[in-house]
């Protein structure tokens, strides 16, 4: 009897020991599928990146681009073709048309030459700030309280001539075209850009008789102004 008891001890003792190793096998294999579970599903989230993180990079990719649009660059070159247009100046009609020159916008001055028997140069120049022209006709040229006017010495009329800065217009006239001793004696001269001009100016030039007086037209050159009869 005593010897059955003792069997029965070994055999429980056995038994409690191979149950709790099985016990502790199971526990351990239970607590790795946590940790590779937990390690599994914490490892895709690295990869896959969040919406907020995807808007920042579109800003910042945004930013790093040209910031110049293209509407800024079209305004900018038709800025400056506009600045390369001419604008109307002193000296037009205010639509880029240049003017015909009136007596007061020149400065005049007159100048006695001995060439051709003696003539007295004209000479007109525009104002500072004005640009005109002066048309392809006489000068109007007049003498004396009687407005004895001078004739054409050339048989044409010349070139319009505009006047700008520093450019010099030449006109010549001789008071006395005839070989006769008659004539009247007058110390200036009545000068107007054509019949029409509503200023004309007085111009001093010395004593002069005047008996058929003629005139040549306007010209950029004095030599080109000589009255030869």
């Amino acid at each position: 009897m005593s010897g059955n008891r003792n069997r029965r001890k070994a055999l429980l003792a056995s038994a409690v020991l191979v149950g709790g190793a099985l016990l502790v096998t199971a526990c351990q294999d239970t607590d790795g599928s946590v940790d590779n579970g937990a390690a599994q599903s914490s490892s895709p989230s690295a990869d896959v990146g969040s919406p907020s993180a995807s808007a920042s990079a579109s800003e910042d990719a945004a930013s790093d681009g040209p910031s110049e649009s293209p509407s800024s660059g079209a305004s900018d070159e038709a800025s400056d073709q506009a600045s390369d247009e001419p604008s109307a100046g002193s000296g037009s009609d205010g639509s880029g048309v240049r003017q015909e020159c009136g007596a007061n916008d020149l400065s005049w001055s007159t100048r006695s030459e001995s060439q051709a028997g003696g003539y007295i140069l004209v000479m007109a120049k525009a104002k500072s700030g004005i640009t005109c022209v002066l048309p392809a006709a006489l000068p109007t040229v007049a003498f004396g309280s009687d407005g004895t006017e001078a004739g054409p010495v050339e048989q044409s009329v010349g070139k319009p001539v505009t006047l700008s800065g520093s450019t010099v217009a030449y006109a010549g006239v001789n008071p006395k075209s005839t070989n006769t001793d008659g004539g009247k004696e007058l110390d200036s001269i009545i000068v107007a850009v054509g019949n029409e001009d509503p200023n004309p100016v007085s111009l001093k030039v010395g004593t002069i008789t005047v008996d058929k007086p003629v005139v040549t037209n306007w010209h950029t050159a004095p030599t080109d102004a000589v009255p030869f009869n």
